[in-house]
C-alpha cells in the first residue's frame, strides 16, 4: 500500500550521523579500531550528587505521577544559578524547564511565528537552529559567519526587507559547530539593534561552562536591556553531563517565556519528577566538577588541534564548546563528505563533514572532544601515519 506522508519530511534527509554510523559498525566488524570524533555525546559522568538525588527521587512512588509543572525548588535553582553564574537576576515568570534546549529550539517557533515570517539563523550552525523554525512554517533565512569577521553576523549587511519580516533571529556563543566565542561588546550592539527592528533573539547558551583560554562565557541576559526583547536556552546537558535526562530551560523576556509556557502545556505533562530533583542538585551544587572537566575538555583541544598542526593539518584550537572545528587539507578542495570518508577508512578517525551544518560549513570538520588524551594522541598519530594529511 502506498502512503502519502507530510510535504516537509520531503526536507528531512538521512543524517550525517546515521550513515557515519554505518561506516563505524561497519570497520568494527571488520576489527578495525575506531577513534568517534563525530557525536558530541559526554564521555563523562554526571557528579555522584546529581545521580544520588535522582536514585532517592525515584525510590518514592509518588514521583510517578505527572509533574504538570516545575517544582518550585527547581525554578529557585535556576535562580540562584543565574545570580551566582552570571550576575542576573530572574523572576519566577521569567523561567520555564524544556526538554532540553534541542526540543525548546524545536518548538520555540511555533509559539512566535505565523506562516512566512522570517527567522535569522548562523550558517554555518546547528542543524536545529533551521529545522525547528522551518517546521513552524517560518521562512528561514542564513546569514553568514565567516572566518574574516571572526565568525560574527554582519547585522548592517542584512537586508531591510528581510528585517522587516524577521520575527526572531537565533544566536549562540559559545557555538557549535564553529566553537568560537563572542566578545561583549557583540552582545551590546546586537541588543538596541534588535529593538531598533523589532526582532525577539534567541540565545543558544549550551556551552558557557566549556570555554577556554580564560575566557568567560556569560548569559546574554547580562547585557543591559537584553530582557526586553532576549531569550535565552540554557542547558544541563554538557554542563553535567545530563544528557539523557533532558532538562533545560527557557529563561529572559516574561512575555515570551509565557507565551511559550502556554504552547507546551498542551503538548507535555510535565517533566518527571526524579529527573527535577536531579536538576536541583546539579544547580545548586558544588562547582568543583565541572570546572575540572573543562580543563579536561582544554587539555583534549590541545592534544588535538595541537597535536594536528604538529602533522602540517592547520586546526585552530576551539575557543569553546567540546567540539573542534578547522579546514580541510587543501588537496580535496571543498570535498568535506569525500575527505570524511576517506579519513575513516585510511585510519578509522571519525569526524563530521561541516557541511551538514550549512553550506558555508563545506570544506570543512567538526571533532567531538569526546576520547581521552591518550587516545586522542593515538588517533592523531594514525592521521599522520595515513599520509592524508601531505596528500
Amino acid at each position: 500500500m502506498d502512503f502519502q506522508f507530510a510535504d516537509r519530511m520531503k526536507e528531512f534527509e538521512e543524517g550525517i550521523f546515521q550513515v557515519l554510523n554505518e561506516k563505524k559498525e561497519a570497520l568494527l566488524k571488520e576489527g578495525r579500531k575506531v577513534y568517534n570524533f563525530s557525536v558530541g555525546t559526554p564521555d563523562f559522568q554526571p557528579a555522584p550528587h546529581i545521580m544520588e538525588a535522582v536514585a532517592e527521587a525515584a525510590k518514592k512512588p509518588e514521583n510517578y505521577k505527572y509533574a504538570l509543572a516545575d517544582l518550585p525548588e527547581l525554578t529557585e535553582s535556576v535562580i540562584q544559578r543565574f545570580r551566582k553564574r552570571y550576575g542576573v537576576e530572574l523572576r519566577p515568570e521569567e523561567i520555564t524547564s524544556v526538554y532540553g534546549s534541542q526540543e525548546g529550539i524545536a518548538h520555540i517557533g511555533l509559539s512566535l511565528c505565523n506562516d512566512r515570517d522570517v527567522v535569522l539563523v548562523p550558517n554555518p550552525g546547528y542543524p536545529i537552529f533551521e529545522i525547528g523554525p522551518s517546521l513552524a512554517g517560518a521562512e528561514v533565512v542564513g546569514y553568514d559567519l565567516v572566518e574574516e569577521n571572526q565568525y560574527l553576523p554582519k547585522l548592517d549587511e542584512i537586508p531591510e526587507d528581510i528585517l522587516k519580516r524577521t520575527r526572531f533571529m537565533i544566536v549562540s556563543y559559545p557555538m557549535n559547530p564553529i566553537c568560537k566565542c563572542a566578545p561583549r561588546s557583540f552582545y551590546e550592539e546586537l541588543i538596541p539593534w534588535a529593538k531598533e527592528h523589532r526582532i525577539i533573539i534567541v540565545h543558544d547558551n549550551a556551552y558557557s561552562d566549556i570555554i577556554y583560554d580564560g575566557r568567560q562565557g556569560i548569559s546574554i541576559l547580562s547585557i543591559p536591556g537584553a530582557k526586553e526583547v532576549c531569550v535565552e536556552f540554557y542547558s544541563l546537558s554538557k554542563s553535567f553531563n545530563y544528557t539523557g535526562a533532558r532538562m533545560g530551560f527557557l529563561v529572559g523576556n516574561e512575555k515570551i517565556v509565557q507565551n511559550f509556557k502556554k504552547l507546551r502545556s498542551q503538548i507535555d505533562y510535565g517533566t518527571f519528577l526524579p529527573v527535577q530533583y536531579g536538576a536541583i542538585a546539579a544547580l545548586t551544587g558544588p562547582d568543583d566538577t565541572v570546572r575540572n572537566q573543562c580543563e579536561e575538555y582544554q587539555k583534549r583541544r590541545d592534544a588535538l588541534c595541537g597535536g594536528l598542526r604538529s602533522i602540517g593539518w592547520n586546526v585552530p584550537d576551539s575557543e569553546g564548546t567540546m567540539f573542534a572545528w578547522g579546514r580541510i587539507p587543501a588537496s580535496y578542495g571543498t570535498e568535506d563528505t569525500r575527505f570524511v570518508m576517506e579519513l575513516m577508512e585510511k585510519t578509522g578517525v571519525l569526524c563530521t563533514p561541516g557541511s551538514s551544518f550549512g553550506s558555508l560549513g563545506r570544506g570543512f570538520v567538526r571533532f567531538a572532544l569526546v576520547l581521552p588524551v591518550e587516545v586522542i594522541q593515538e588517533a592523531v598519530k594514525c592521521i599522520a601515519d595515513s599520509g592524508l594529511i601531505a596528500s
